[in-house]
């Protein structure tokens, strides 16, 4: 028999409302609105406790049953309830989040007899950001369960029908974020900026100069991950998987740089900079991808208000990214005056 948060009998409402064996122990008190699951848990936890008013508020504006009083008098019958969760799936709309649950509900009456359902229930949480009081928190929406002949401890479902289909799995992101935790663990991953908190993949579509223009494009996939922010500079570490090549990080070629002032105890008047050879950097400074570009560039800034600092331009071509040119201002006068250092992209 299947029914719903709304049109549910007393009586069912009795044998859906429990709690797991870890919430089932009346000694206990829970009352958790962080997370889907557990604001079920503790719905449960009420039902088992006789605390039915509590019960009864984790719900929103559509009450499980017309009114308390036949909320209340559906339990006459239940000892106990014990109850499990599945996988949570969520999905944001309009100021929203809504969560759905898949439950089993384990139902023990006062004569001993047993009974299972299964279903779900839907909760929501309204931004707290843009709410004005009252402040409304996270509370259960609704619920639909039904009468299920399987063992409790195998009746949770998979998935809740209203729930948004799962995203599918990228390998290749899974394997880039383990070889970026294993070989970056330096990294400061706790004070992440905002927009910065998930890992950016980009697929770039190139040849190779020897295939032809009839030959399909082949495809890249890359990952930039966020490593560490100072007071003016992010640090980013990349990873690459071109056609027919595994997944590498990769290392960019950078000038080494030997910069010489008029005053040797002045640094604000630059008498020359050399290019004193090429080391390979495994992160960038403010760097981004340009899809449109099929380029990386980095702004590093050497203090904040950004009167020295050095730019890298790296293309990708061939099935691999290419310094083509590199700028410095080593000069901390106050003004922006670039040098080009290196340049292998400015036509002759």
């Amino acid at each position: 028999m299947k029914s719903s948060c709304i049109a549910v009998s007393a009586a069912l409402l009795a044998s859906v409302l429990g709690g797991t064996a870890a919430f089932a122990d009346a000694t206990s008190y829970i009352d958790d609105r962080s997370g889907p699951a557990r604001i079920v848990e503790s719905l449960y936890n009420a039902v088992n406790r006789h605390e039915y008013a509590r019960a009864w508020d984790y719900f929103g504006e559509t009450k499980p049953a017309a009114d308390f009083d036949s909320f209340t008098s559906g339990y006459e019958t239940t000892r106990r309830v014990e109850v499990k969760t599945g996988n949570v799936a969520s999905e944001g709309a309009a100021g929203s989040t809504f969560y759905y649950i898949p439950v089993a509900v384990l139902s023990v009456n006062a004569d001993g007899s047993e009974t299972v359902f299964a279903g779900c229930y839907t909760a929501r949480s309204v931004n707290p950001q843009i709410q004005e009081p009252p402040f409304r928190p996270l509370h259960i929406e609704k619920g639909s369960l039904q009468l299920v002949n399987t063992a409790y401890e195998d009746s949770v479902p998979a998935g809740c029908p209203d729930a948004p289909a799962p995203e599918p799995v990228d390998a290749l992101l899974q394997q880039a974020q383990a070889a970026f935790a294993a070989t970056h663990g330096d990294c400061d991953t706790q004070m992440v900026p905002e927009g910065e908190e998930a890992p950016q993949s980009y697929t770039i579509p190139f040849r190779y100069k020897w295939d032809a223009d009839s030959d399909p494009m082949r495809e890249a996939r890359l990952f930039r991950f966020f490593c560490s922010a100072g007071a003016y500079n992010l640090k980013h570490v990349y990873y690459l998987q071109s056609d027919g090549e595994g997944l590498r990080e990769l290392h960019f070629a950078t000038p080494y740089l030997d910069v010489r002032y008029v005053d040797d105890n002045s640094d604000e008047k630059v008498d020359a900079i050399y290019v004193a050879g090429f080391v390979a950097a495994d992160q960038l400074v403010n760097s981004s991808y340009d899809e449109a570009t099929l380029s990386i560039t980095s702004h590093s800034l050497w203090r904040g208000m950004g009167d020295a600092s050095s730019s890298g331009l790296w293309i990708f071509r061939d099935g691999d990214f290419t310094l083509v040119k590199f700028e410095v201002d080593a000069s901390y006068d106050g003004e922006i005056n670039l040098q080009t250092v290196v340049d292998y992209d400015t036509a002759p």
